[in-house]
């Protein structure tokens, strides 16, 4: 719940938003350290580029194969208690990286990666949800964005030392075993938070309010901000996915310097685009924030050097801080607060379906061309979320006009 200041003004600040800043924190440090290096660990596997596509895009199927459970569970039971649950998982999962360093054992804990991901992503971000008042819902998760970006601005760079450091001590195997260890300890802290938070359990007349089990899988009136979700996802999982060996292609050193620059820009322009929202509108942000993302990878796609790459990662910073806030709070805002975990668990569906189909669109891309090739590619799906948005703005403003007196009423 949002609670007043002495001022008489709301605040974010509670005790569970704090507690799932720093979860998110943890859950993005220890994700992006490892999903940094799928691609390149894949290939240190034996995989060519079409199965490392695949690999790299696995764990996003599974969580989207999950949803039907995901959006349900996280609706009835107390999101502490899964919170503990999912993050000890994670912690399972990349110990079991650790261990296993094979093609079949990693698809066995991606597996279980992706299973873990589709209750973790959504649960964060219902709890950020219903801690927030609506009238900053914008600028609050884009605070919450912020503890993610604080995170990924330095993940890369700590994936890629613990790699090369162990690599030096005892070769390819142990600096991957580094990457994977230090990503289990990520999420063990992240058990200290979780078990901070307030309970969120749901009173058996708000459980009757939600709807039959089935009704809170998917919300049809998140779809279409959903979908936009998807596609920016698309081409925001091409970073992940591709950066480390496009720099390698490019024949330039240190491209974790890349992700740097692309979160802290992202660390300032999310709050700022986000709290900008809430006060003149979706549309005057999102829109030139694609307008922004989708020059990123031109920039990036005729680099030579490492000038336009950092200029690339400006523009996906601004563009893309600004645009993913403002359709995060458009989905959520599709939906009442007591269905706030099914408005959340249909926008993870779109983004499941972005990070699975990215890969693995590149890998083919790869197999073709080159990894110059597959960041040209992120220029598309970002036009064409640009123009979802555009043409379905009116609806989305009029749904959210109903919830909205939804909520003023109780019913």
């Amino acid at each position: 719940m949002c609670i007043v200041a002495s001022s008489g003004k709301t605040t974010i600040w509670t005790r569970n938003f704090i507690c799932v800043l720093i979860t998110n924190c943890m859950l993005v440090l220890s994700h992006t350290s490892v999903n940094t290096l799928v691609s390149t660990y894949t290939t240190y596997l034996g995989a060519g580029p079409r199965l490392m596509g695949l690999l790299t895009g696995l764990f996003f199927g599974v969580a989207l194969a999950m949803r039907p459970v995901a959006g349900p569970v996280t609706t009835r039971i107390d999101n502490r208690r899964l919170m503990l649950i999912v993050y000890s998982l994670g912690c399972v999962v990349n110990l079991g990286y650790a261990l296993f360093h094979s093609i079949p054992g990693f698809v066995v804990f991606r597996v279980l990666n992706g299973f873990q991901y589709a209750f973790v992503g959504s649960l964060g971000i219902t709890i950020a949800s219903e801690s927030l008042p609506k009238e900053k819902l914008s600028s609050g998760l884009g605070i919450y964005g912020v503890s993610g970006s604080i995170a990924s601005s330095i993940a890369p760079q700590i994936g890629i030392w613990l790699r090369d450091w162990g690599r030096t001590l005892g070769g390819e195997d142990m600096g991957f075993t580094f990457v994977f260890l230090f990503a289990a300890l990520a999420l063990a802290v992240g058990l200290i938070p979780s078990a901070l938070m307030h309970s969120t359990q749901k009173s058996a007349a708000q459980l009757q309010s939600a709807g039959k089990w089935y009704q809170t899988i998917v919300s049809k009136h998140a779809l279409i901000p959903s979908a936009v979700t998807m596609l920016l996802t698309i081409s925001f999982s091409l970073f992940n996915g591709y950066m480390v060996p496009f720099g390698e292609e490019l024949g330039v050193g240190n491209i974790g310097v890349f992700f740097t620059v692309l979160a802290l820009v992202m660390l300032a322009s999310r709050p700022l685009c986000g709290s900008l929202s809430d006060r003149v509108g979706a549309w005057k942000v999102f829109l030139p924030g694609t307008v922004l993302f989708a020059l990123s990878f031109v920039s990036i796609g005729f680099a030579r050097d490492m000038k336009l790459v950092l200029l690339g990662a400006v523009l996906a910073a601004v563009g893309y801080g600004a645009a993913n806030p403002t359709i995060q709070s458009m989905t959520m805002q599709t939906e009442t607060k007591l269905r706030g975990a099914v408005a959340s668990n249909t926008m993870f569906i779109g983004m499941d379906i972005g990070y699975f189909l990215g890969p693995i669109i590149g890998g083919y891309i790869r197999d073709a061309g080159t990894y110059r090739d597959v960041l040209r590619f992120g220029f598309l799906p970002t036009v064409l979320a640009a123009a979802l948005f555009a043409v379905s703005l009116r609806a989305c403003t009029r749904r959210m006009a109903t919830v909205q007196a939804l909520e003023e009423t109780g019913s």
